[in-house]
């Protein structure tokens, strides 16, 4: 299985091989190996002579580590997938691919925290809810200039895991850039064990019924079907979807969770292969729900990524949802992890993301239909302005007052009359969510 972001993943398992020799005194017998030179056409002389020359002339000045040929053979590799030049495709060695494992558990010790790539800098997609990062004050697109004084310049983002990562209790200090000051900010955070949470669903009191989904991982289909069983009973006709801080997870649940809105076959997401395959369309299972006649308005955020966005650009391109907030992270690729030996793997970008449209996520990501900001005062004085404009469109149906009051005009979103909440047939939506 496919996953659209780091942190949850299926281990794919497919064949390769690509061994390396043995080091014996001052020459490297060249190796035994199922891929061949005359294969990929690939000179491999400079390697062994770079080998070989390391080997003969090398002096520890700088570190009292000892490495073992095994350790050279896995440098290879990591420089060879490094050489592809993209963020997410990585070589881990026997510990990193163990705490990459972690991961797929979902539990470790940790701070709490989505990364990502953004204009070559290491980035903070998202801090969890309820996390030590996010108890920190981590945001959405603070750039890590460093871990404990190690700069993050030309660091992947599992590196940043590796080091990032630690016993609980102990404490790990970022150095962050953060839009808006004008200086470096040091973040001391203490780590904990790290609980990945996944959803969060209540009805307001003016009946809007609200749905923070925080990561698409293994169980967020089942706990999503829960909360829109609970939608249903509630005879709530507005949805209010929380997308914001959420990464990314499993694709098979942003298609299932987009299949409770979207009529059957309708087009979730297409996989793109390049010139390696065909394009791949994710289509809608047309469950019930999506037949009921009510209002959806999507939050995102810079911390929205991957499967956030497949969904949200699928809402919107199917005319089924607005999306309020800002700007998506615009993480359109999907990965396989792939073992090389018993104890080691490599995660390789495979694909790019298409909304129904056709439209690559990739880079630019999703920009929202109304753009409201969250301000250091909104924060300090915990106002949420996205959540308050989300609220006035589904009590309203109105866009354009809200458009209009980013351009200067006033709209008392206060001042808005709750509405009462009418009931609607709902016995076909909740058969099918049984």
């Amino acid at each position: 299985m496919k996953t659209t972001e780091k942190g949850f993943y299926t281990l794919a398992v497919i064949a390769f091989s690509f061994t390396l020799g043995f080091v014996a005194g001052e020459k490297v017998q060249a190796p035994t190996s199922t891929v061949t030179p005359n294969e990929y056409n690939a000179d491999l002389a400079p390697m062994w002579e770079a080998w070989r020359l390391l080997e003969e002339k090398f002096v520890p000045a700088s570190t009292t580590e000892t490495f073992t040929t095994k350790d050279h053979v896995w440098g290879i590799i990591k420089g060879l997938a490094s050489s592809y030049d993209d963020p997410y495709t990585v070589f881990f060695p026997p510990e990193e691919s163990r705490q990459f494992e972690e991961d797929i558990e979902g539990s470790f010790g940790g701070i709490g925290i989505e990364m990502g790539i953004r204009d070559g800098l290491l980035t903070v997609i998202a801090p969890l809810k309820g996390t030590p990062a996010d108890e920190a004050g981590l945001l959405s697109g603070d750039y890590i200039v460093s871990v404990d004084g190690i700069s993050t310049q030309n660091m992947s983002t599992d590196e940043a895991v590796a080091i990032i990562r630690g016993e609980v209790g102990t404490t790990v200090t970022l150095t962050i850039a953060r839009e808006g000051e004008n200086e470096f900010l040091d973040i001391e955070i203490i780590r904990d064990t790290i609980e990945i949470p996944t959803i969060h669903a209540e009805l307001r009191d003016d009946g809007i019924f609200t749905i923070a989904l925080y990561n698409f991982g293994a169980t967020a289909t089942k706990e999503m079907r829960t909360a829109l069983r609970d939608f249903v009973a509630s005879g709530s006709d507005k949805l209010l979807l929380d997308l914001r801080g959420n990464p990314g997870g499993y694709l098979d649940a942003a298609v299932e969770i987009a299949s409770w809105f979207l009529p059957l076959g309708k087009t979730v997401v297409i996989e793109d292969y390049g010139d390696t395959a065909e394009p791949y369309t994710h289509r809608s299972k047309g469950y019930n729900l999506s037949e009921d006649d009510f209002t959806i308005a999507v939050l995102i955020d810079g911390g929205s990524a991957s499967a956030s966005e497949i969904l949200a650009g699928a809402l919107r391109e199917h005319g089924r949802a607005v999306l309020i907030g800002k700007n998506t992270f615009g993480k359109g690729s999907v990965q396989e992890l792939v073992n090389v030996t018993d104890d080691t793997s490599i995660k390789i970008t495979v694909a790019r993301w298409l909304t129904p449209n056709g439209n690559s996520i990739s880079q630019v990501g999703l920009a929202p239909d109304l753009e409201i900001d969250i301000t250091r005062e909104d924060i300090e004085a915990e106002a949420d302005p996205q959540l308050e404009a989300a609220v006035y469109y589904l009590n309203t149906g109105n866009l354009e007052d809200l458009t209009q009051d980013t351009q200067g005009e006033e709209v008392d979103i206060q001042a808005v009359t709750e509405e009462e909440t009418q009931t609607p047939e709902t016995v076909e939506a909740m058969d099918e969510i049984e």
